[in-house]
């Protein structure tokens, strides 16, 4: 059923509505219930294509559905429709508005709401797409402080990787923080790129979403096989950035195993035809993150390598 969340009055006898869509399986009133949340930041798309083939494929097989799940594929319209990050006319990053209050502004007023009405669920899922300068495989994010009860959740959802780190995404502000303070678990889902759809990670994503469903009762088909991710606690996370100025041109493939000193991609200037930098892996581990947006300057993230061992 769908349902309006927030219904605000804009200017010129328009209104802002943001609404959900909550599958309900007959007679499992009293099961479990998922949140399954996206489009926090209007320009990270990955989830749009996750939530479609949600609806899609619970809809078409209502029968195994044994509790509830409600999709909320758009918290911010008018980012997605401004292909803005933040909320257009306030300039706010909505992931750090929350819990917001239902007196604020529009931002606020929408993070208040969501999390009133995600409250009470027995988990949520929040995807994110990177921004457009950065690749991610697709990865589960939770904080050092929860990775106890949140880690055996996050290996169920398939992807690559998880990272236990005390990020913006997953700190005070955040959606994740907030439905944490209201007893809600939430895994925290980066992957792709900016202001576009990777179907392949979407689908990985999908497959994970269903494997949780399936353990947590509210789905009836059995557990899936799934990827088995690596945990960054088991490792180490290693950052390069660029020390100069330039085009970044990649001689490495994402989620691609290199060793140290290997040439990971140049730093070139087209005018002068030459090489200003060659970066280098500074340890043996997996590219989890790199360089998609070629323009880069002193200081600018290249890639993220996670060493094992």
């Amino acid at each position: 059923m769908i349902e309006t969340l927030v219904s605000v009055g804009l200017p010129a006898d328009e209104e802002f509505t943001i609404k959900k869509n909550s599958l309900k399986g007959v007679g499992c009133e009293d099961g479990k219930r998922i949140a399954i949340v996206t489009g926090i930041h209007g320009d990270e798309l990955e989830g749009q294509y996750v939530c479609y083939e949600l609806v899609r494929q619970i809809t078409a097989n209502m029968s195994n559905l044994r509790g509830t799940v409600d999709i909320y594929p758009s918290i911010n319209p008018l980012g997605m429709e401004a292909v803005s990050r933040a909320v257009p006319m306030s300039g706010l990053d909505m992931n750090r508005v929350f819990p917001g209050s239902e007196d604020g502004a529009i931002a606020e007023n929408v993070a208040a709401k969501l999390v009133a009405d995600i409250k009470g669920a027995d988990i949520c899922v929040d995807i994110h797409a990177s921004n457009i300068f950065i690749r991610e495989i697709p990865q589960v994010r939770i904080p050092s402080g929860d990775s106890s009860h949140l880690l055996k959740y996050a290996k169920l959802l398939n992807t690559d990787f998880v990272w236990v780190h005390d990020s913006n995404a997953v700190g005070e502000g955040s959606l994740a923080y907030a439905l944490r303070q209201e007893g809600v678990p939430t895994l925290v889902i980066e992957m792709g790129v900016g202001q576009r759809i990777t179907k392949a990670y979407c689908r990985q994503l999908l497959t994970g979403i269903f494997n949780l469903m399936s353990h947590l009762g509210i789905w009836s088909v059995p557990e899936q096989k799934i990827t088995h991710p690596m945990v960054s606690t088991d490792g180490a996370v290693n950052v390069i950035h660029s020390v100069e100025s330039g085009i970044f041109i990649p001689l490495v493939e994402h989620n691609m195993w290199v060793q140290k000193g290997a040439v990971i991609g140049e730093i070139v200037t087209p005018i002068t035809g030459t090489v200003e930098e060659e970066v280098t892996a500074p340890a043996d581990g997996l590219i989890f993150s790199l360089r998609e947006y070629p323009i880069v300057y002193e200081g600018s993230v290249i890639a993220r390598i996670l060493s094992m061992g």
